[in-house]
């Protein structure tokens, strides 16, 4: 059974349709990427999951459970951390996760040992009785988490965790998605594609309102159109006579001895390259292929 099943997902706020059909499946102990443009309809569809927002048409299911606006049962399966989570400055990390340990109606002992498991995964052990007021953006977002994996949820959902974080606190974040996913499914919302492209087994583009591609990332470069070839010579006067034997295919020059090349069938293309070089007798300093990036991937399905 998938943890998550999105079917036909509908959603209108007065004249603009942000959601148009949004349809997603995805499995158990996985980070699931939903990638998508500021105002594509990423957050709408989260709050829809959590039974924050009502639909005009469709269903989702979290657990094989359906997900009714209103009623939270399905939640007791899900984590959420919002891009901006908010916390009671005045207190301290054990006391807030005290807090919402009894909101969710776990036992002491049982909010005691969780807590300090995960203040430990979220590395703020050593702060766990300091005032969360004066925390940086950074810890407090790795709080959010451990909030968010209280009470051992099946899916933990992510709202553009990473997208206020300096360098070191995304690479935090981005480690603690990637040990949790051993116990639950992860759902990462964001715009940043590296982000994705580093901790992300399967991924979704949203965009304007529908899902336009997924699945994994290795599934997604296959159904890449165009993949490229860098070449770069030795000698800057070779340059002309292999443009002119290239003629028909896609080229473009990057400089005085490199050129970049695109093409459908890329392999087939380094082979009669590499058969011209030899006849010619260029001499070459790097001949390489270059996978698709998941931000050719992007622009190349949004386009």
């Amino acid at each position: 059974m998938d943890t998550l099943e999105v079917r036909g997902l509908t959603k209108r706020f007065g004249q603009n349709e942000v959601l148009k059909g949004v349809e997603l499946l995805v499995p158990r102990h996985c980070v699931y990427g939903l990638i998508g443009q500021n105002g594509a309809g990423k957050t709408t569809t989260m709050r829809i999951i959590l039974g924050l927002l009502a639909q005009d048409a469709g269903e989702v299911y979290v657990c094989g459970e359906k997900v009714k606006y209103g009623e939270t049962k399905t939640n007791r399966f899900v984590g959420y951390l919002p891009d901006v989570p908010e916390f009671y400055g005045f207190m301290t990390p054990e006391e807030y996760l005290r807090l919402c340990g009894r909101i969710c109606g776990m036992e002491h002992a049982q909010i005691r040992e969780k807590s300090d498991e995960l203040l430990e995964l979220s590395g703020l052990k050593e702060s766990r009785k300091k005032r969360i007021g004066g925390f940086s953006r950074g810890m407090k977002q790795r709080l959010g988490i451990a909030q968010a994996l209280l009470n051992g949820p099946k899916l933990l959902i992510c709202d553009e965790p990473t997208s206020a974080l300096d360098p070191v606190g995304r690479k935090e974040i981005l480690d603690i998605l990637e040990q949790v996913k051993e116990k639950t499914t992860v759902i990462f919302s964001t715009h940043i594609l590296s982000d994705v492209e580093r901790i992300c087994d399967s991924v979704a583009f949203l965009n304007d309102g529908i899902i336009i591609q997924d699945g994994t990332l290795e599934e997604l470069k296959m159904r890449h159109i165009v993949d490229t070839m860098i070449v770069e010579l030795c000698r800057q006067e070779d340059m002309q006579w292999l443009l002119k034997k290239l003629e028909g295919l896609q080229v473009s020059r990057q400089n005085k001895t490199t050129l970049v090349i695109h093409a459908k069938d890329i392999y087939t293309v380094q082979h009669r390259l590499m058969n011209m070089l030899a006849d010619g007798q260029i001499a070459v300093e790097k001949l390489e292929i270059q996978e698709p990036s998941l931000e050719n991937l992007f622009m190349e399905a949004v386009k």
